[in-house]
């Protein structure tokens, strides 16, 4: 898959926009604070500004840039920004996001303003010498008066995983994996990256089967640790190996419910020669469709098959066959 440089951002966005709750236990994480898991979130317009940029050629360029993430939770505004890398003017453009949402917000009469600045953290993907452990924003008025505010950055490389599953961070697993990115890159050592990625498939398929986690915000999660996985080795030989490492996520459907416990009660015995119920034709169908989704190699999805269901080699072929087209 061809490398872009968006990717975070696109993950990260694609978050916000389908799985806010998953961001409670970040802000509660960041800001100390104590949300309930199923508090309401409401994402918020973030504007965008302009800025004027000059090319080598005495051309100008506009550039327009916007806020990663503006949400607000009660009577609270909260302002996150996911970044790769340092690149400088980061706290420049935390200060512009944080009074641009202010400003949409602010409270009104005739010749006063009242600004309410959001809060705000900057997530760091990666860690570099010049990565700032902290960002803040000095006003100075021209009474002399002197506000300061600032705010400890988070820096994803410092979190274990197991931290990030006890304090329910889910939004940071998809970028995880960046630490290894050297190693990945050149193709050697890739044991402590593909061990981290067990971790993670293992304790999110546990709190599915618990409740704590949707079929939709595991698949999701699954496929944004993929994303990036994609983006950092850019078609080398490690990738398929450890896209599969997350591909093998296991997700018990209803027709696989039933069939299991059909099955227990000694009432399913299994296929009669090619011949399926069509409990057991959803449940492969359903197989076959998920481990396609998942990103399973066809022959890890044959073998799941056969192991699910009991069939032959053969009639798992003939299935994997129908259904893929299908």
């Amino acid at each position: 898959m061809q490398k872009t440089t968006r990717d975070y951002d696109n993950v990260f966005k694609t978050l916000k926009s389908k799985h806010k709750r998953l961001f409670i236990p970040v802000i509660n994480d960041i800001f100390g604070k104590q949300y309930p898991h199923d508090a309401k979130v409401e994402i918020l317009p973030s504007e965008g500004y302009l800025t004027e940029s000059n090319a080598t050629d005495g051309s100008s360029t506009i550039k327009v840039f916007e806020s990663d993430f503006l949400l607000k939770i009660g009577n609270e505004f909260y302002l996150l920004e996911c970044q790769s890398y340092d690149d400088g003017s980061m706290a420049i453009r935390i200060a512009e996001y944080a009074f641009i949402a202010a400003r949409q917000y602010a409270k009104w009469d005739s010749g006063n303003v009242t600004l309410a600045m959001p809060k705000f953290s900057v997530i760091y993907v990666k860690r570099t010498d010049r990565t700032p452990q902290k960002t803040s924003i000095t006003f100075i008025f021209p009474n002399g008066q002197e506000v300061r505010y600032e705010s400890e950055n988070i820096i994803l490389e410092t979190l274990t995983k197991e931290y990030i599953v006890e304090k329910r961070l889910f939004p940071y697993i998809p970028f995880y994996i960046a630490r290894y990115e050297k190693d990945l890159i050149s193709e050697n050592g890739t044991e402590r990256a593909e061990q981290d990625l067990k971790y993670f498939r293992d304790e999110i398929t546990k709190l599915h089967k618990t409740g704590e986690l949707t079929r939709n915000e595991i698949i999701d999660l699954m496929n944004f640790v993929n994303t990036i996985i994609t983006h950092i080795t850019n078609g080398n030989s490690n990738e398929e190996r450890l896209v599969n490492v997350m591909g093998g996520i296991v997700l018990e459907t209803e027709s696989e419910r039933l069939l299991r416990v059909g099955k227990e009660a000694g009432l399913i015995e299994g296929l009669a020669e090619g011949h399926a119920s069509g409990l057991i034709e959803g449940q492969i169908q359903e197989i076959i469709e998920m481990g396609t989704e998942f990103g399973l190699s066809d022959n890890a999805i044959l073998e799941r098959l056969q192991a699910r269901t009991g069939i032959s080699a053969e009639e798992a072929a003939r299935c994997f066959q129908t259904y893929r087209k299908a």
